[in-house]
């Protein structure tokens, strides 16, 4: 019986493979460009317009704003509030961190506190700690994020226009086409940290790496702490780069490279000084892709197949896209919403996709969890996902069933005896993920099924 139940839990947890789809998670957002944990249960969800909005782990979006700084900045187009970090002592210093294009068009990087009475509700008034003039009104770049390293970076993009032609991104002495790096804890108002590579040298200190056209969207894995950099295409590639965090340094190659093609090699520097893409995917005409959202590593518990594979998604296509560990891509069908701009996780990890097309923040979801496992089995589970109970049903109606839950480890977790299908089994102490349900009959035949717990 041992074997036996070990040969449906290796069947359980390997045959199947993960299929992409999105749950609605929340509606009516305006121009949701950017979705953040603070380390607690809820999620951030930066507008383009200039707000911040708080939305429950209940699915409900709280009816007054985080911060509304829609004062402040210049919208449309790529333009506006883009961008929100929270400093990794949040809990204690009460410091976040947003990135917007104020009425002049220049890129502006703030820091804002929470207020010491209310959790949801941000002081209006920030510190502005770096302010970049844009020569044109797109490729405004505008993504945050603290690294393992505690140094807050930021993505810039190119300065807009076709093909770079002030040649930016590949000039030391500019801030424009490249990722930044700065020790926010010291100096007034940063410092920049020791080992930027021109901290110490010719070159502007606060560049960590150059040759970016537009780094829309990047992150960093939770597990092994490398850098995910989508950086969006000029007119035939879309590619994304993965670094370790090091010192940088790193030339991503833009004008002289799109992706991995020449665009306009005069002046570069050699190609084998180049960091080219780790994966790239076609945005030529007839492709339907033309920008790529980056997202994350999913690092999550709810769906096994999705861990340690990175997903992205393109503004047009309306798909998303995965990246393996070997760097090679496969797609989602057509999803709804369309005109994805963001990614983010809660602090579990669990992913979600925000529209600009419709304001719906999503929950990404491998939908090949929600069927039982051994497809001849007499026995189901539901609801699947579950939410704090769950039953069985009996295709035979042979009861009573020995009811088992182990954890993907094959640890048993509870057992029960049911006598009937609206039975319903407490769960609500198991912690979010995925579980094996081991129903057996008088005949002790088992049968195995995963069951999902949000």
């Amino acid at each position: 019986m041992k074997q036996l139940y070990a040969l449906l839990l290796l069947f359980a947890l390997n045959g199947f493979s993960q299929t992409i789809a999105l749950q609605s998670f929340a509606t009516g957002f305006n121009s949701p460009v950017e979705i953040v944990n603070a380390g607690d249960d809820r999620l951030f969800v930066v507008q383009q317009t200039g707000v911040i909005k708080i939305l429950n782990a209940n699915q409900v979006t709280n009816p007054s704003a985080f911060l509304n700084i829609s004062s402040l900045i210049s919208t449309g187009g790529e333009r506006g509030l883009l961008g929100l970090a929270f400093h990794p002592n949040y809990a204690t210093n009460g410091y976040f961190y947003v990135n917007y294009t104020n009425t002049s068009g220049s890129t502006v990087v703030a820091r804002y506190s929470v207020n010491a009475s209310n959790p949801n509700l941000a002081n209006t008034v920030g510190t502005i700690l770096l302010t970049i003039p844009q020569p044109y009104a797109n490729h405004n770049g505008g993504t945050l994020r603290f690294g393992p390293d505690g140094y807050l970076y930021i993505g810039m993009g190119d300065g807009g226009s076709g093909g770079d032609p002030g040649n930016r991104a590949q000039n030391k002495n500019e801030l424009l086409g490249k990722m930044l790096r700065l020790d926010v804890d010291n100096g007034t108002p940063y410092a920049i940290p020791a080992a930027n590579p021109y901290a110490a040298a010719d070159g502007a200190d606060e560049i960590w790496a150059i040759g970016m056209r537009n780094p829309w969207k990047f992150s960093f894995d939770t597990v092994d702490g490398n850098l995910w950099i989508a950086d969006v295409g000029q007119e035939n590639v879309e590619e994304i780069n993965k670094v370790p965090v090091g010192d940088g340094g790193y030339n991503f190659g833009w004008r002289c490279y799109e992706g991995n093609s020449a665009y306009d090699t005069s002046g570069c520097a050699a190609q084998n000084t180049m960091t080219f893409p780790f994966a790239t995917y076609s945005s030529a005409g007839g492709s339907g892709n033309c920008s790529v959202t980056g997202g994350y590593v999913y690092r999550g518990t709810a769906y096994p197949n999705f861990v340690g594979k990175y997903f992205f998604a393109d503004y047009c296509s309306d798909k998303i896209g995965m990246v393996s560990s070997t760097g090679s891509i496969s797609y989602s069908s057509v999803l709804p919403g369309g005109g994805f701009t963001t990614f983010g996780v809660n602090a579990s990890n669990e992913l979600f996709v925000a529209s600009q097309n419709n304001g719906v923040v999503y929950k990404v979801v491998d939908t090949s969890l929600g069927v039982n496992d051994v497809e001849k089995s007499p026995f189901s589970v539901y609801p699947n996902p579950a939410h704090g109970t769950f039953a069985v049903h009996s295709g035979t109606g042979a009861f009573p069933l020995q009811i088992t839950v182990f954890d993907i480890s094959g640890k048993k977790l509870l057992s029960r005896t049911i006598e009937s299908d609206n039975e319903n089994i407490d769960v609500s102490g198991l912690s979010s993920g995925l579980y094996l349900v081991n129903a057996q009959d008088n005949s002790g035949m088992p049968s195995v099924s995963r069951l999902v717990i949000e």
